[in-house]
């Protein structure tokens, strides 16, 4: 997909550089020469948004390490001289903090996008699975470094999901127990967890290199779903996307910047500026927003073992997402009742994350094992019916013609 690159090297450097390691001609060939179709909307920047924020986590994340201690008497005392004593400490762990929510917030949405276009359909399968494992990487990384700090609720928190793992049969104890170092969350479960949080973003960097890679094998995806047919349905990726993906990525920064300055701790928990307690459970405890869906499908069944799967399940199905889909047209575009699942299928989710975040009492439960029983079902029961059933619009013949079409309407017939 990528074809060959147009780099020339110049100067008499440029050409020794390139006769022993030819690095310019690989980013000439996968940056700026990379041949992408020429009709991706702004829903496309998100990746690139997703790279920039990941950058920005690694560099704050480095910069606050060098003045962490992870210890549990003293973790939450130098957590407050970052934010009292250090420079600019007080901003570093706002973005840090705040990096995490825009994160996940980019690659909700970037997951969506692909959703609704079938990015994960043949021959992607690969690229998205590779994506989905990024995803549960994310998680593990999100919810370590939110214990670090040693508040009332990232104690708790890590004590309520980590002993979620004693459900299993036979080895659950024995996970637990590797988990907390011990036999109760203590200063060994603190230094794994922050061994963990410093370790996984370089092997998430590593992943993500990777599904850059298995995304120029055969393209990106566009929003007709229609395969690039030729060059004309093309455009370098430089100068067209990257002035795009920029103007974008300035835009979510500002959101981003928004958030740190204005508003820091509207997003956590304002028990987490208390110190740990082991003996003083919180009344309510809750993770982080990017969590509650998958809380309230833990709450919603009765049993923990069932609850821990369903948890699980929820994520993990995601992985066979490309199989369950049976529909030939990949673009929700040209789905006419496949966009109705879809948006409900939003809804769902972000109903969930509302219904995580409320006590498991009452109309809550309810609610969460209602929506619970539709978020697998659009999985496993409507998305392989719609396949069968469902009659798509027609598909433009390639994508020049669908660019055209939108330009002139009554020009180019459809397929």
């Amino acid at each position: 997909m990528s074809g060959p690159s147009n780099y020339k090297p110049t100067t008499a450097f440029g050409k020794w550089m390139h006769e022993r390691l030819p690095i310019m001609e690989l980013v000439q060939g996968q940056a700026l020469d990379f041949p992408t179709p020429k009709n991706l909307n702004y829903w496309w920047t998100f990746g690139g948004i997703l790279a920039v924020m990941l950058v920005v986590q690694l560099v704050t994340g480095i910069v606050l390490v060098m003045h962490y201690t992870p210890h549990a008497s003293m973790a939450f005392a130098s957590v407050e001289h970052i934010m009292r004593d250090v420079n600019s400490g007080w901003m570093l762990r706002y973005m840090h903090a705040n990096g995490a929510s825009m994160f996940f917030i980019a690659v909700y949405i970037h997951i969506f996008r692909g959703m609704y276009y079938g990015s994960y359909k043949a021959p992607r399968e690969v690229l998205w699975m590779i994506g989905v494992l990024i995803y549960l990487v994310m998680m593990a990384t999100a919810f370590m470094g939110y214990v670090l700090p040693w508040g009332q609720m990232s104690f708790w928190g890590a004590k309520v999901i980590t002993n979620l793992f004693s459900a299993i049969p036979f080895v659950g104890e024995s996970i637990t127990t590797l988990l907390w170092g011990g036999y109760s969350v203590d200063n060994p479960t603190l230094n794994r967890f922050f061994s963990l949080h410093y370790l996984l973003p370089f092997v998430l960097a590593a992943l993500v290199g990777l599904h850059i890679w298995a995304l120029h094998v055969p393209g990106n995806n566009n929003p007709t779903g229609v395969s690039v047919k030729s060059s004309q349905d093309t455009l370098p990726f430089h100068p067209y996307y990257t002035m795009k993906d920029a103007f974008a990525i300035v835009v979510f920064l500002m959101f981003y910047a928004a958030w740190t300055f204005f508003s820091p701790n509207y997003l956590g928990h304002a028990i987490n500026y208390q110190e740990a307690n082991p003996l003083v459970t919180p009344a309510h405890i809750v993770p982080e927003w990017y969590y509650l869906p998958f809380y309230a499908i833990l709450r919603a069944i009765p049993d923990k073992l069932g609850g821990v799967i369903a948890m699980f399940g929820s994520i993990l199905i995601l992985f066979v997402l490309p199989w369950l889909d049976t529909s030939k047209v990949r673009s929700g575009s040209y789905r006419p009742v496949f966009k109705y699942f879809f948006w409900i299928f939003v809804i769902v989710c972000v109903a969930l994350g509302y219904l995580g975040s409320k006590p498991p009492e009452g109309a809550y439960v309810t609610w969460s094992r209602i929506l619970t029983a539709y978020y697998f079902a659009h999985f496993i029961i409507i998305l392989p019916l719609l396949g069968l059933l469902e009659s798509p619009r027609p598909l433009p013949a390639s994508i020049s013609d669908d660019v055209l079409a939108k330009k002139h309407p009554a020009a180019v017939p459809a397929e």
